[in-house]
């Protein structure tokens, strides 16, 4: 369980995770080791699962964003696992989910342009032998950035 300051720590590490124990401290009203030990308790626990730096997509040449259902034509273990590990190991695909209705899976991926995008769907995703379908979705404009979490 987390407290209302547990809470207002982690609010505030979302919106910058570069705040220090003292910053941290002065907006809790604690000490710097108390915000501190807060902290590392936090990290400890797994409240707080790392730290990363959000870049700009178009700044480092990707500039086609969509989203990939994938609809599997089996669900034996080993080829579902095979799909799992393919998916893991592209860098295009930065998160995956799974799903209830008509597809199996949910792709966000990121790719430099259109044709890469066709290459991924066409030459990695396709051939995979669990795989039935492919639908994708581009995004036009994404006019709420990824966020944090309510907390």
């Amino acid at each position: 369980m987390i407290d209302e300051i547990d809470s207002r720590l982690l609010t505030a590490l979302q919106k910058n995770a570069h705040l220090t124990a003292q910053d941290l401290g002065d907006m809790l009203h604690l000490s710097p080791s108390q915000a501190g030990r807060r902290r590392q308790r936090l990290e400890a626990e797994g409240f707080i699962t790392g730290y990363t730096a959000r870049l700009d997509p178009a700044r480092v040449g990707l500039h086609v964003q969509a989203f990939v259902q994938v609809q599997m034509a089996t669900h034996a273990p080993d080829v579902v696992k095979g799909f799992a590990t393919l998916v893991g190991t592209r860098p295009e695909v930065i998160s995956a989910w799974t799903l209830t209705g008509e597809a199996d899976y949910l792709l966000r991926v990121y790719c430099a342009d259109l044709a890469a995008l066709n290459r991924l769907i066409h030459q990695v995703l396709l051939p995979h032998p669990a795989v039935a379908r492919v639908q994708s979705q581009i995004v036009m404009d994404q006019f709420k950035p990824d966020t944090a979490l309510p907390t």
